[in-house]
């Protein structure tokens, strides 16, 4: 069963425009990736993003699907330690400095970037995946500074 879900809601309960990350707690050893990504191959869902974190006797595989709910349910019933958190994802804008002028706005609001990661195939342009320490405060920089803010139902391709 599918929730429902349009636009993410912060846990603060506001409405904020956000995206759905789901890290993978996994061993460190060979073909972990390969088995992971093995239980998409007859899904109709899309990894649009992942991040490898490699730490000393495990991993953490984050990754960015554009049809969350439904990764989530068949990561866990794979029996994966699976954990969700909210992330910004932005569309870079055209030129050659489009990652600067995103962390310049992001840096004059006071906004801390923890980690960053490039969509693989994000249906609609070039975009980053942003983990921040105020989403809010983020996504309304961002807007506020005419930056392109996607959210889940932007990630599903068209058909």
């Amino acid at each position: 069963m599918s929730l429902v879900h349009k636009p993410y809601e912060t846990i603060e309960g506001h409405g904020a425009t956000a995206v759905r990350q789901i890290s993978v707690f996994i061993e460190n050893r060979l073909g972990q990736l390969h088995r992971i990504t093995q239980l998409f191959e007859r899904k109709d869902i899309r990894v649009l993003s992942l991040s490898i974190v490699d730490l000393v006797d495990c991993a953490i595989l984050r990754l960015v699907f554009d049809s969350a709910d439904e990764a989530i349910r068949i990561l866990r019933d794979a029996g994966l330690n699976v954990t969700v958190a909210e992330v910004v994802v932005v569309r870079l804008p055209k030129g050659k400095r489009g990652l600067l002028t995103i962390w310049s706005a992001l840096l004059k609001a006071e906004v801390s970037i923890s980690y960053a990661y490039p969509l693989l195939a994000p249906p609609k342009g070039s975009a980053i995946v942003i983990h921040v320490d105020n989403i809010d405060l983020a996504i309304d920089t961002l807007r506020e500074n005419q930056f392109e803010v996607l959210d889940e139902s932007d990630l599903k391709e068209e058909t």
